[in-house]
């Protein structure tokens, strides 16, 4: 088949969960024989200058196409997304792949000019606090509205969001959720040079520092209870500088604390392999990759008690009462002091995670509903 997707930053990049989604299901379609174009956006890495790369043509058997971007809040995915619709819309592809509810907004267009358009929601993007007010809030709504109008298919990533699509538009969605590959568990010595740590010397969460994730409240929390391990906050703003300036005045003063930018590579491994907790304290999710990686790699994971999350977990991590400061403090200061239980939730994280979660079958069942 001939295939298009849009709606994310770039790939391949680790910018954040779509990224990192297109890539591994394009890829492997690509393997199969299929052929696929991915539009990325323009402009700069949420890392910084130093992670902007070159405009690549191919990856893994996907072409590559960078449509032009207006590189500001709030119009980056306005304007890529148009673009990459239009581009998608003349292209010889038979199936467009949207992702994310600002991107479907464009769903119409390649409706227009034949194609069968899939939609997945990664989330639902309105009730993140960066976009809950003014135009972003209000297109990133319609665009909703237009995949439930237009698309073939939509797919959504938890049964809660699936609940929410019936409920409110009485629309049937398909659930095909996020996948992870078992990992290569590396050493402490990259995160030990670089940072100084030890390991399960630290707690770790690693993603992007928006309001809805959380961090707030798991730097208050760790605040509140003594111990000698660090607190590593992994990661850079999205569209959100003045909220990672709040992060940095909440975390000043507390040597413990480690704010270390963006990460990739052998760091990012290495500080999965060794972490002694990885809490996920969000309000708002979809189903995060970033939860699934750390579970991948055997961690004890302290999460907040909202479906998207528990729906992930089951049993196998640790919950906290979802904003509630105390409650997280509290949680995570068990797991610091109860080596068996948090050696039970090590034991079980991998092997329950990776059997449940598998790319292969996400693939398959993604490629039976374009069929």
């Amino acid at each position: 088949m001939k295939i298009a997707m849009f709606g994310h930053k770039r790939i391949p990049s680790r910018e954040g969960g779509v990224e990192i989604v297109v890539s591994m299901i394009a890829s492997r379609m690509a393997a199969l024989g299929h052929e696929l174009t991915c539009y990325n956006r323009g402009g700069h890495h949420i890392g910084g200058a130093a992670y902007d790369e070159k405009k690549e043509k191919e990856y893994e058997g996907i072409r590559l196409k960078t449509v032009p971007t207006l590189d500001q809040k709030g119009l980056a995915a306005v304007t890529s997304s148009f673009f990459a619709s239009m581009a998608s819309s003349f292209s010889r592809a038979k199936v467009v792949h949207i992702h994310a509810e600002g991107p479907a907004f464009m769903t119409f267009l390649p409706k227009l000019f034949g194609k069968k358009v899939i939609v997945t929601i990664h989330g639902l993007d309105w009730q993140r606090e960066k976009w809950k007010n003014g135009f972003a809030s209000k297109y990133i709504r319609a665009g909703e509205k237009m995949a439930v109008r237009f698309a073939d298919e939509i797919i959504v990533l938890s049964r809660n969001v699936q609940q929410y699509f019936m409920e409110t538009y009485g629309r049937k969605t398909v659930f095909i959720p996020n996948a992870v590959e078992k990992p290569e568990i590396l050493s402490i010595n990259a995160a030990k040079e670089r940072f100084e740590l030890e390991k399960e010397g630290y707690i770790l969460f690693l993603g992007r520092l928006v309001p809805e994730k959380g961090v707030h409240y798991l730097i208050e929390a760790f605040r509140k209870i003594e111990t000698d391990k660090k607190l590593v906050i992994a990661g850079a703003a999205s569209d959100s500088a003045d909220y990672e300036k709040e992060l940095y005045k909440l975390a000043a003063g507390d040597k413990r604390i480690l704010m270390t930018g963006f990460v990739q590579g052998e760091i990012l491994g290495s500080l999965y392999s060794n972490a002694a907790v990885y809490v996920h304290p969000s309000d708002v999710e979809g189903m995060p990759l970033s939860l699934l990686e750390a579970m991948s790699y055997g961690n004890c994971c302290l999460v907040s008690d909202i479906p998207e999350l528990t729906e992930v977990t089951e049993n196998k991590a640790a919950v906290f009462e979802k904003g509630n400061v105390d409650s997280l403090a509290e949680k995570l200061e068990f797991l610091l002091k109860d080596n068996d239980a948090r050696q039970r939730y090590q034991n079980e994280a991998q092997a329950f995670i990776c059997k449940k979660y598998n790319w292969d079958d996400v693939v398959k069942e993604t490629l039976e509903l374009y069929q």
